[in-house]
C-alpha cells in the first residue's frame, strides 16, 4: 500500500511473538503501563491485531474483536509516532474494515482525539452515539463504517 510519502508500507496479521515490538511502538505500553501491556501480549497471542510495517520495522497496530454486540469493533488504532501522518493508520483501518466478517464494524474514540477523529470522518465513517462516564470529562464518541458499497452505514 502506497502511503501519501510514497514510502511502502505493507499490512499484515500479528505473529504471536511480537508483543514485545509492539509495545516498543505503542507509548502507552512503552511507558509502563501494565495493563497496556498485557492487552498488547493477548491479542498478539490470540491473533486478533494487524501490524503495518516497512522496511525500517512496525509503524502500528489495529485490533478488531468481536465482542461488541457480536458486531466487529475495533478495540484499538494506534500508529507509533515517528510514522504518524504518512497514511499508517488509514492502511490499517482500511484492512480490518475490509476484512470484517460482520455486516457493521465500529468503533469509539475520546471526544479529546481529534486526530482520529478526522482519520474516521475522512475514511467516511458516521458518529452514531456518545457515552459519558468513561474517562472523567472526556466522553467517548462511537462510530460505524460505511457499507462496503459506499451507502449509508446500516443503523
Amino acid at each position: 500500500m502506497n502511503t501519501p510519502d510514497s514510502e511502502t508500507c505493507t499490512v499484515r496479521a500479528v505473529r504471536a511473538h511480537e508483543a514485545a515490538a509492539i509495545a516498543s511502538i505503542d507509548p502507552i505500553a512503552a511507558h509502563g503501563s501494565p495493563s497496556r501491556r498485557a492487552a498488547v501480549a493477548r491479542w498478539c497471542r490470540e491473533g486478533l491485531a494487524l501490524v503495518a510495517e516497512d522496511a525500517s520495522g512496525l509503524l502500528g497496530y489495529g485490533v478488531r474483536e468481536y465482542t461488541f454486540f457480536d458486531q466487529g469493533f475495533i478495540t484499538m488504532l494506534m500508529v507509533a509516532p515517528r510514522a504518524r501522518g504518512r497514511g499508517v493508520g488509514r492502511s490499517l483501518l482500511d484492512a480490518m474494515a475490509n476484512s470484517c466478517a460482520t455486516p457493521k464494524l465500529f468503533t469509539s474514540v475520546n471526544a479529546s482525539n481529534q486526530p482520529m477523529q478526522r482519520l474516521l470522518l475522512s475514511a467516511g465513517w458516521h458518529a452514531v452515539g456518545l457515552l459519558h462516564g468513561l474517562d472523567e470529562g472526556d466522553p467517548e464518541v462511537f462510530y460505524l463504517r460505511p457499507a462496503l458499497d459506499g451507502s449509508a452505514p446500516l443503523l
